[in-house]
């Protein structure tokens, strides 16, 4: 017995599988988690490491140089890039395709490790981490409050910063701007030397007190006790009272006799802003298997949270990017076009079938094909994400091919006078190598793509099996659902000219019977004339190839897109201020602020971000602008960037970028400093 003739014969059977595999389907759409694009991680490690007070030469010298000898004897690497500047030094390995970049960070650290006594004393511990695209902010938001400006940094820092690393996906909390207490010693130099002090003496002695040691364990018969050496300073008058020295005649110098002492704030390395007003910068990093939505709908729960509890001190979030919102937005777009192509399939089906039967018929193999395919895909750990939406939207016109073979053929049966049954069971036999063949021919095709490795079988693996188990599950469907009920309700119909439906199906069928007559006209005359067919066609193939040298098409990674969204960062000379580079970032600011096609704006001083690389430098500041939706303006995000940046460099001195962002939610770079390759 074959699955057809089981499916006519024991509908039930039938009915159970399909409503199975429907109920599955709509639990796993429920279970699954938005994304942008699948998951994609580069064969790609960073190396930086942080020298204070280092110029560009001693960065290149003394960090980046001796870094690459180091990691260039490991095994597939493709290419060393690096760049020094001022107080930072950046290595970039990319590897080959298919490397294991786990195993390679380890290789890497062990390396750095090798050689990390020969880097300067200043210099910091190199940081080693993976070029992963999905490890970047999630949320960019800043956070104000009319607390006094210092304790409302410890504020964050206590209160907010731990409620936020403790949510679920969360990875990483960075904190940019705000005044962080320090007590300063402002040193009399006269003093100091009148007494026979030196500044260094000083200096270590209040290292040295400023410390808390363990200094035992004290047992009994029944209890154990902990010692512990408190020392550390616990007020400013502790430090005020702090002995520095003893004279001969046994009075003590104190350290608020040779030095005022304050409580103050610490110099500021970076400021952060949004919409002109000062705050605290918050970037929000999610864990590498962490659901970008999901993490950022928790973090947007606790942040009307921490608002209510700390309503008082008028605690407030404002939040400038919001990668979340990105997705949903072409996770919704694309579901939006799946539902427009099942629409125009049942439409073109009901025109050449002219039976809304048959066509209802038809058209149940998209739901139940699509639908048992989001459990295969909720198995496999695949998202929602553009890829697989589009996999499913693409697939939308193969699931009706079989099934309209096999139809087309139960209806000839039909016609010929044989009851439903017998009609449904001998259309499917004579069709069924047909239709397999049919659905054999669009399956491998994207059996390849769904095997490429690297970083395109990334992005294209999951697209490919959607695709092909939504096609297989069709083919299943078309020898079962769709002869199932064509011997129940299958019926013969006539199309006949009273009613408006059928006058339109007989203008419909004598203007594609008039199209068939022009092709066959055509069709002659290019049997009859061979070789101008062949020179003919030979020729616009020659002049396809030719689109791409000759500079009529170009050639681009991923198509540049306009998500309302870029990154303005302002390089000074070296040696700028902070407050300089500030000064100069404000007049920009204030320009980016009246353009009425700003939403939101995001400063950050003496702190940059371009691409997946941070850096420190008092001369770099980053202005991250947010614009009204596209629809809302008249300008494209590059006209608006380009207009910004000719304003920036009417400032003497400044190097501007403009760099959009792209789909990957990264700032597309083009770095004009100093790099090395090896």
């Amino acid at each position: 017995m074959t699955i057809t003739e089981l499916s006519i014969k024991r509908p039930s059977l039938i009915v159970v599988i399909f409503s199975a595999m429907i109920i599955l389907g709509l639990y796993s759409y429920i279970q699954m988690k938005y994304e942008l694009l699948p998951k994609i991680t580069p064969p790609v490690i960073t190396i930086s490491t942080v020298y204070p007070g280092g110029s560009p030469f001693e960065v290149e010298t003394s960090i980046t140089k001796p870094i690459e000898d180091a990691v260039s004897t490991l095994s597939r690497i493709d290419i060393i890039k690096s760049t020094s500047k001022e107080n930072v030094s950046f290595v970039m390995i990319r590897f080959l395709q298919g490397t294991d970049i786990n195993i390679q960070i380890q290789n890497v650290q062990r390396k750095i490790n090798q050689i990390i006594n020969t880097l300067p004393v200043q210099a910091k511990t190199p940081v080693i981490s993976k070029f992963a695209l999905d490890e970047i902010p999630v949320l960019r938001m800043g956070v104000t409050s009319n607390m006094v400006p210092r304790k409302f940094y410890q504020f964050v820092v206590d209160r907010i910063q731990p409620r936020l690393s403790k949510i679920a996906g969360v990875g990483q909390i960075t904190l940019i701007g705000g005044k962080r207490r320090e007590f300063k010693v402002n040193i009399n130099e006269d003093k100091i030397h009148s007494y026979g002090l030196s500044l260094l003496q000083i200096v270590n002695i209040i290292r040295s007190s400023d410390l808390e040691l363990p200094a035992g364990v004290i047992k009994n018969r029944s209890n154990q006790y902990v010692v512990r050496l408190a020392g550390r300073f616990s007020s400013l008058n502790t430090l005020r009272n702090l002995v520095i020295a003893h004279l001969a005649n046994g009075s003590n110098i104190h350290l608020s006799d040779i030095a005022e002492v304050e409580d103050g704030t610490k110099d500021p390395q970076n400021i952060s802003r949004i919409d002109g007003v000062s705050s605290i910068g918050i970037l929000v990093q999610k864990q590498t298997d962490a659901n970008t939505v999901e993490v950022s709908r928790l973090v947007r729960k606790e942040l009307n949270k921490i608002e209510k509890d700390y309503k008082a001190d008028n605690v407030r979030f404002d939040i400038a990017q919001d990668e979340s919102t990105f997705t949903i937005a072409a996770a919704n777009g694309v579901k939006f076009d799946l539902a427009i192509a099942v629409l125009l399939v049942a439409i073109v089906m009901l025109l050449f079938l002219h039976s809304i039967r048959n066509s209802f018929i038809v058209l149940l193999a998209i739901p139940c094909s699509l639908i048992s395919t989001l459990t295969v895909m909720y198995l496999f750990g695949f998202t929602l994400n553009l890829m697989t939406l589009l996999g499913l939207s693409l697939v939308v016109g193969f699931l009706v091919d079989d099934s309209i073979v096999v139809i087309e053929n139960i209806y000839h049966h039909i016609e010929r006078g044989e009851n439903k049954r017998d009609a449904a069971l001998k259309g499917r036999n004579e069709i069924g190598f047909a239709a397999m063949a049919i659905t054999m021919v669009d399956v491998v095709i994207y059996v390849p793509l769904a095997l490429t490795g690297g970083l395109i079988g990334d992005i294209i693996r999951e697209f490919a099996v959607v695709v092909i188990i939504s096609t297989l599950l069709s083919l299943f469907v078309s020898f079962t659902i769709t002869p199932l009920l064509a011997s129940r309700f299958g019926k013969l119909e006539k199309v006949a000219g009273k009613t408006i439906i059928g006058k339109f199906a007989i203008w419909f069928e004598q203007g594609f019977h008039n199209l068939t007559e022009n092709y066959l006209y055509v069709l002659k005359w290019a049997l009859d004339n061979k070789w101008k067919v062949i020179v003919i066609s030979f020729a616009l193939f020659l002049a396809s190839l030719a689109l791409i040298p000759t500079g009529f098409i170009g050639a681009e990674f991923m198509t540049q897109i306009d998500r309302g969204e870029f990154a303005v960062t302002l390089e000074m000379p070296l040696g700028y201020s902070l407050e300089h580079t500030n000064l100069v970032s404000r007049k920009v600011e204030n320009y980016i602020r009246k353009l009425p096609e700003v939403r939101k704006l995001f400063v950050k001083v003496g702190a940059s971000n371009e691409g997946l690389i941070s850096q420190s430098s008092n001369n770099v500041a980053e202005l991250d602008v947010s614009l009204v939706p596209k629809n809302e303006r008249s300008k494209s995000t590059e006209e608006i960037g380009q207009e910004i940046k000719a304003m920036a460099l009417s400032i003497p001195g400044v190097k501007v970028r403009v760099n959009p962002i792209g789909v990957f939610g990264t700032a597309n770079t083009n770095s004009n400093n100093c790099q090395r390759f090896g």
